[in-house]
């Protein structure tokens, strides 16, 4: 699984990329065909002094892309959120896949 963590319009610290990479390690108890995810953490481009934190995850496995983008007053919380509707989407789709019937067509014998 290739991890690619973008920063836009600031630079992030340490402590914010370690939690991001040791929670979308996490992704791999959900799909085990992941093959890569990539997060952006952005500014909100407001003019207000306190700015929204914004968070993109997308994750692709072979046949779907999934992405979701939150935002909240802070990067973590925004991550966190994000990586929580992810986790749903990626078990609905699970139990889709599990649920579908296959087609069978009837030979003529």
């Amino acid at each position: 699984m290739n991890v690619n963590i973008q920063t836009v319009r600031f630079d992030a610290d340490s402590k914010l990329l370690d939690h991001v990479s040791k929670k979308v390690r996490k992704l791999d108890n959900f799909h085990d065909r992941i093959t890569a995810v990539e997060v952006f953490l952005k500014l909100d481009n407001v003019v207000h002094q306190i700015k929204d934190k914004i968070a993109e995850i997308r994750v692709l496995v072979p046949r779907h892309e999934f992405f979701v983008k939150q935002s909240s007053k802070s990067f973590e919380a925004s991550f966190d959120s994000a990586l929580e509707s992810l986790i749903t989407q990626i078990k609905r789709q699970k139990e889709k896949t599990k649920t579908m019937i296959p087609l069978v067509i009837p030979t003529n014998e």
